[in-house]
C-alpha cells in the first residue's frame, strides 16, 4: 500500500485531540516532508524516523514521501509522532505484512512515543493526560508506549496498554511474529516518598493547631499572621498529614497535571503540596506560555498551596487567584485558543503583621519601627476582595515558653477528627462546607435564631461583604460538623466570627 492512516494525540493545554498521522509514500525525487502545523519538534522527526528505521534493519524508501498530521489546524508539538510516523512508512512502503501478506489492521491502536537513532523507544510526556484521553475516546483502544510510559498509562481503569522498548518489537506485534506484552501499571506511590511531617513538632500555638484542625475538617482557606519564628510555615506544612489520602480517581488527575507540566507524575495517595517562591510570577502561579501550561495552583490541585509572605507576591499575581479560589479551575486564553486547568486547591497564607514583623507583639529586645503608613501600604498589599475569599484568619503570638511546652498533639488523631466532620459533610450535602454556597447554603448551614442575629450584627459592626458573611456561615457549619452537632448554635456562629478580619478577635 502507499498509504498508511494510524492514531497518535496532540496536547493544547490540558487538552488532548484525537490526530490522525497519514503517511503516504509515491514515486518521485527522494523526498520527506511533514504538514499539518508541526513544530520544531516534530519537524525533527524526519531525521530521528530515518536513522531509527536504518538502525532497526529496515529500508528508508527511496521516494517523496509526505506525512500529514490531520487536523491541519491544531498546533503539534512534540516527539511523541515519531512512532506513528515510522509505522506508517513502514506500513505505507509495503514492509509490513502478516502471515497472508496483507497489511495489519491499525485502526484501534493509538501510539505515542519518540524514537532515538537506534530505534529505541523513547517514554512520551503528559502520559496519564494521554491515557486518559485515549480510554474515554474508545473503550477498544489499544495503546502502545515505551515500558516506562506503558506502566504508568496502564493505571487507568479499563485501558489496554502493551509496552514497546523498539521500533522492531512494534513491527513483530503486527507481522504476528511476537506480541507485544501487556504493560503491568506502575507501583502507587514512590518508595523514597516521605510521610508529612506530624503535627506534634508544634509546641504551644494552640488557637493556630485548632485553626488548622478546622481548615482540614472543612476545606477552608487559612491565613496565618505574626511575627518571625513563631511557626507559621511549620503549622502550614503540617496541613497535608490532616488530610485524607487521595482517592485513585483523583491521584491520577494529579499525576495527569503534573505530567503536563513536565514534571514526573508520582501517582502519590499524598495531597500535593507546593510553596512557590515569593518572586513568581503571575503565569508561573495560574498558568501561561505559547503551549499553556499549568501554574502553581493546578499543580496544587486536591492538595495545600502554601504562599509564605503573602503580601511581597506581585499585586497582579495575587489578583488572579480569586476566580480559581471560587471556581476550582482557572482558564488561561491565547491567541491559538483557551484552555482551563484544574485547581481545587486549599491556600494557606502566611505573612508579618508588618514590614519588620513585630507590630503589635512587644518584645524586650526588638521594637516594631515601622510607621502608620509603612504598615498601612504593606498590608494593603493585599486586597480586600482576596482577604475575603480566605475563611480562616489567625493571629499567632510569641509564646516565650514554648520550650518548655510538652510535644503537641500528633497528627494521627487530629485527622481521624477531621475526617469524621468531612463524612458527615459528604454524607448530608455531597460536598464540603468551604464548597457550600446559594440554596444549599441556607439549607444545611443556616444558624439558628440567636447565631442568625450575632451573624447580622457583626457583618454590620465591620462592615462584611455578603461574601464575608456567607463564609463565617460555612466555618460555623464546620465547627458543628467537629462537635457532632447537626445544628449550627449561637457558639458555633461565635467561634467562626473570630476567624474573620476585623472581627476585634
Amino acid at each position: 500500500m502507499s498509504l498508511a492512516v494510524l492514531s497518535s494525540r496532540a496536547l493544547f493545554g490540558p487538552r488532548v485531540w484525537p490526530v490522525q498521522v497519514e503517511v503516504h509514500v509515491g514515486g518521485g525525487l527522494p523526498s520527506f516532508s511533514i504538514v499539518g502545523l508541526p513544530g520544531a519538534g516534530v519537524r525533527e522527526s524526519r531525521e530521528r524516523v530515518r536513522s531509527a528505521l536504518l538502525s532497526s534493519g529496515f529500508e528508508f524508501p527511496a521516494g517523496r514521501i509526505t506525512a500529514n498530521l490531520a487536523p491541519a489546524d491544531l498546533p503539534k508539538d512534540s516527539g511523541r509522532f515519531d512512532l506513528p510516523i515510522a509505522l506508517g512508512v513502514l506500513l505505507a512502503s509495503g514492509q509490513i505484512a502478516d502471515a497472508r501478506g496483507r497489511a495489519p489492521d491499525v485502526r484501534h491502536y493509538v501510539l505515542a512515543g519518540e524514537l532515538s537513532l537506534t530505534g529505541s523507544i523513547v517514554p512520551a510526556d503528559a502520559v496519564l493526560a494521554i491515557a486518559l484521553s485515549v480510554a474515554r475516546d474508545d473503550p477498544r483502544a489499544v495503546l502502545i508506549m515505551a515500558p516506562e510510559a506503558a506502566g504508568v498509562a496502564a493505571r487507568v481503569p479499563g485501558l489496554r496498554v502493551l509496552a514497546a522498548a523498539g521500533l522492531d518489537e512494534v513491527v513483530a506485534h503486527f507481522t504476528g511474529r511476537a506480541a507485544l506484552p501487556a504493560a503491568a501499571p506502575a507501583c502507587g506511590e514512590p518508595a523514597d516518598e516521605a510521610p508529612p511531617p506530624c503535627l506534634s513538632d508544634v509546641r504551644g500555638q494552640a488557637a493556630a493547631r485548632r485553626a488548622l484542625e478546622l481548615a482540614a475538617a472543612g476545606g477552608h482557606g487559612l491565613l496565618l499572621s505574626g511575627c518571625p519564628g513563631v511557626g507559621k510555615s511549620m503549622l502550614a506544612r503540617r496541613l497535608p498529614g490532616l488530610l485524607p489520602p487521595l482517592t485513585p480517581e483523583q491521584a491520577l488527575e494529579v499525576a495527569a497535571v503534573h505530567g503536563l507540566a513536565r514534571s514526573r507524575p508520582l501517582l502519590s495517595r499524598v495531597p500535593p503540596f507546593r510553596a512557590p517562591h515569593h518572586g513568581a510570577s503571575m503565569p508561573a502561579l495560574v498558568g501561561g506560555g505559547a503551549r499553556p501550561r499549568p501554574g502553581e495552583i493546578s499543580l496544587a490541585h486536591h492538595g495545600v498551596l502554601f504562599l509564605d509572605e503573602l503580601p511581597e507576591f506581585g499585586r497582579q499575581a495575587l489578583e488572579a487567584l480569586r476566580e480559581p479560589l471560587e471556581t476550582g479551575c482557572v482558564t488561561v486564553a491565547r491567541a491559538a485558543g483557551s484552555c482551563t486547568f484544574p485547581a481545587r486547591f486549599q491556600l494557606v497564607a502566611a505573612m508579618n503583621p508588618c514590614p519588620c514583623g513585630w507590630h503589635g507583639h512587644p518584645h524586650p529586645q526588638r521594637e516594631c519601627r515601622c510607621s502608620r503608613e509603612a504598615i498601612a501600604r504593606y498590608r494593603g498589599r493585599i486586597s480586600g476582595p482576596l482577604l475575603d475569599r480566605i475563611d480562616l484568619h489567625v493571629g499567632l503570638g510569641v509564646e516565650s515558653a514554648w520550650l518548655d511546652a510538652p510535644p503537641g498533639e500528633p497528627s494521627a488523631p487530629v485527622r481521624e477528627r477531621a475526617l469524621a466532620a468531612r463524612h458527615r459533610q459528604l454524607a448530608r450535602q455531597g460536598c464540603l462546607n468551604a464548597e457550600l454556597d446559594g440554596a444549599a447554603l441556607e439549607r444545611h448551614a443556616g444558624p439558628d435564631a440567636e447565631g442568625r442575629a450575632l451573624l447580622m450584627r457583626a457583618a454590620a459592626a465591620w462592615g462584611w461583604s455578603a461574601r464575608a458573611a456567607r463564609r463565617a456561615q460555612r466555618v460555623a457549619r464546620t465547627l458543628a460538623d467537629l462537635d457532632g452537632s447537626d445544628r449550627i448554635e449561637a457558639g458555633h456562629m461565635a467561634q467562626a466570627v473570630q476567624y474573620r478580619p476585623d472581627s476585634g478577635a
